[in-house]
């Protein structure tokens, strides 16, 4: 794995050196290496990544500027909409707390708004904010997903979302029932975790929210479980998660865990944080990081 940053530039990444990171961009170029024939042809599948856009109508708070994030997330879709990916993921903390319901659907109508105009396919991670005041039910109601954990296939690749926001005790979040350093993924989906990796066909990728690579305060309390889950299905080549709010990266039993930073974050545009995710036909992933977000990258 091969990572450089690039801090307040936006465009393509110039970082193309070293030898392993060139190996493994050569496999994304539009065609496979040699020796994948079968997916000759079949050009990297692009794919969204941001997080931790806590919008909310209210005065900045330390270092979260709230009302800002409309305008830093307009600039992520001039450049999404230019480089046409598959799909967006967003990773969680789409909104900010309120203190109503009412007030916390209008942050979530207003920054949707945008968010679903720059895609017609997008997923939504849920984050401890999203379910402060709302129950998961509203949270997915109004942004047109189904479930809160789910998997799904494209461009050769397998997807899963997982969903973290649940209590010890197995309780799901909402309404405020919920202390947010305790995150888990509860026995029913951990069950239907282990079921759906052991019927991917193809190299999977894993997007969660409350982190799996590390413990409290900011990771998931079930993580070591959920990591040998990942690790023993042979197929997951990376899990990409928010959270933290920082650039974070970790390499646990084969598998590349990637932490992204928060848009929320610092004032004005150059203080924001996204990416684009290419996935080789050949297993290879490469992460071109935007303004704060790292860049990483690791060949099949």
């Amino acid at each position: 794995m091969t990572r450089t940053g690039h801090r307040g530039r936006l465009g393509r990444r110039a970082f193309l050196s070293e030898g392993v990171l060139l190996l493994g961009a050569a496999t994304m170029s539009g065609r496979a290496s040699a020796a994948s024939p079968d997916s000759e042809d079949r050009p990297a599948l692009r794919v969204g990544l941001i997080t931790d856009l806590h919008y909310a109508d209210k005065p900045p708070a330390g270092t979260r500027h709230y009302r800002e994030t409309p305008s830093k997330l307009a600039e992520a879709a001039g450049l999404f909409r230019g480089e046409s990916p598959e799909f967006l993921v967003e990773l969680g903390d789409l909104i900010d707390a309120a203190d109503s319901v009412e007030v916390e659907l209008g942050y979530l109508d207003r920054i949707d708004r945008d968010f679903s105009a720059i895609c017609p396919r997008r997923y939504y991670v849920l984050g401890n904010h999203c379910v402060d005041t709302l129950t998961k039910a509203e949270f997915l109601g109004r942004v047109g997903q189904e479930r809160s954990f789910l998997s799904f296939d494209a461009g050769g690749w397998h997807f899963v979302v997982l969903d973290s926001c649940f209590r010890s005790d197995g309780e799901p979040y909402g309404r405020k029932n919920f202390e947010w350093t305790d995150p888990n993924i509860p026995e029913a989906e951990v069950d239907w975790l282990r079921d759906d990796l052991a019927r991917a066909p193809s190299p999977v990728i894993v997007f969660a929210h409350q982190r799996l690579d590390v413990g409290s305060p900011y990771g998931v309390r079930n993580a070591p479980e959920v990591r040998r889950i990942l690790e023993e299905s042979g197929r997951v080549r990376a899990v990409f998660q928010g959270h933290s709010h920082a650039n974070a990266y970790a390499e646990i039993g084969g598998i590349s865990y990637v932490t992204l930073v928060a848009m929320v974050e610092g004032s004005g545009e150059q203080n924001s944080g996204y990416a684009l995710v290419e996935a080789g036909p050949d297993g290879a992933i490469r992460v071109r990081g935007f303004r704060l977000q790292a860049d990483y990258a690791w060949p099949g």
